[in-house]
């Protein structure tokens, strides 16, 4: 049986430990796995909605 597993990322800020060890490094990990099938995406419009600070959006996405 395979699970999917889907996770989305969102570009507004610089990326930090909490990001690689929450996020970045078990999507990888489950990416390698042959019984595990995985979607990313970027979540842009959701750091327009959440961002305060226009300018460093537009840099990051």
């Amino acid at each position: 049986m395979t699970t999917r597993v889907l996770t989305g990322i969102t570009p507004s800020g610089t990326p930090h430990l909490g990001n690689y060890v929450g996020a970045i490094r078990p999507a990888i990990t489950a990416s390698q796995a042959s019984e595990i099938e995985s979607f990313f995406f970027l979540a842009d419009l959701h750091s327009l909605i959440k961002a305060q600070e226009p300018e460093r959006t537009q840099r990051s996405t």
